[in-house]
């Protein structure tokens, strides 16, 4: 970040924001500073998105800018990546992460190794954003959590934001990045954060600190967590819609746990990690994806590999079963309060 701007970032005022205004907001900060940026994917220009994340902006900068793709996953990415190796910066966007899987060659064959197989020559400073997670009942093909199967791949950055705030900086700096980005949007934080109790009325983020999203232009450097809460009880490894849910269920129990938000899964900041789990000796993972192979079991084991001697207790996971997302038991599927404070009382009683 330059030096201008990030004294800008603390003196530029600040405007209550839901997590879809960030996202514009960013996308119109990088393209009025960046004439390389273009956005493309279905319905994005003239519709401005399914979840609106890109209204006004053709308007603004034009249908060369930002423009409608066809029905065509795959298309979508292929053409991003020609695009990044021609010297532009694509913004491509999955309507929902669960359609991303017929461009993941492209993804994983091209664009992750386009540095690497070039010498150097080109790069792929690609930022895919795409919406997911469940919450909202969009059933087995509109609510799943692949962030796993990206964090596998070299070359490839996954960034997963849990506010408003976070979102648009994190956004700006993967569109910056020179490689390869995913961007994964919790989509039932869009419109405010989700402590878990979905019988509860919808909460707002005008009154959330994480709400709170500068004016102009500010970015949060990737691999850089961000420590919610202090504490000394436990550790609570978590990103995206689990933050919230891990809140509240710590304030209820008034467990003086501390929460790290992982904010981008590679780079990882196993450094804040592995400080915070060295001095509280126990450690929860929680996430909403599927438990074998999830990132909580890599999570689990950089923290048994680095911690320990400094373990007191077995590391807990909370995450998603290994079965399609359900449409009728998704609060049974969904890591709510009840499975998540069965996992803090374990952890409390060793």
């Amino acid at each position: 970040m330059l030096e201008e701007d990030a004294v800008s970032l603390h003196d530029a005022p600040t405007r209550s924001l839901n997590m879809i205004e960030a996202i514009n907001e960013a996308l119109d900060v990088m393209m009025a500073r960046d004439p390389d940026v273009v956005i493309l994917g279905e319905d994005v220009g003239y519709f401005g998105g399914v979840f609106r994340a890109t209204a006004g902006l053709q308007g603004k900068y034009g249908k060369n800018r930002v423009f409608d793709s066809p029905i065509n996953e795959c298309g979508i990415i292929g053409a991003a990546v020609g695009m990044a190796a021609y010297g532009l910066r694509p913004v491509p966007e999955i309507q929902f992460a669960d359609y991303i899987y017929p461009g993941l060659d492209q993804l994983v064959s091209e664009a992750a190794r386009l540095r690497y197989r070039s010498a150097g020559e080109f790069v792929a400073p690609i930022t895919v954003r795409s919406p997911f997670g469940g919450g909202i009942f969009g059933g087995q093909t509109h609510s799943q959590s692949p962030e796993a199967l990206f964090t596998h791949v070299a070359g490839l950055k996954t960034v997963i934001p849990s506010t408003p705030h976070d979102a648009k900086g994190l956004l700006i700096a993967a569109i910056e990045d020179n490689d390869p980005v995913i961007f994964f949007e919790p989509k039932r934080i869009y419109n405010g954060p989700f402590d878990g109790y979905y019988d509860n009325p919808s909460k707002s983020w005008k009154n959330h600190a994480g709400g709170k999203v500068p004016e102009g232009y500010y970015s949060i450097p990737l691999g850089k967590a961000r420590v919610v809460r202090e504490g000394a009880a436990m550790t609570v490894l978590a990103y995206g819609t689990m933050i919230h849910v891990v809140e509240a269920v710590l304030a209820e129990k008034g467990v003086d746990a501390e929460i790290i938000d992982l904010r981008t899964l590679v780079p990882l900041d196993i450094e804040t990690v592995q400080k915070s789990v060295e001095k509280t000796g126990k450690c929860l993972i929680v996430h909403e994806a599927t438990r074998t192979s999830g990132f909580g079991a890599e999570l689990s084991a950089l923290v048994q590999e680095r911690c320990f001697y400094h373990l007191e207790a077995p590391i807990e996971r909370v995450t998603g079963f290994d079965t399609p997302y359900p449409h009728s038991l998704e609060w049974a599927y969904f890591p709510g309060p009840v499975r998540i404070g069965e996992a803090v009382d374990r952890l409390m009683k060793d």
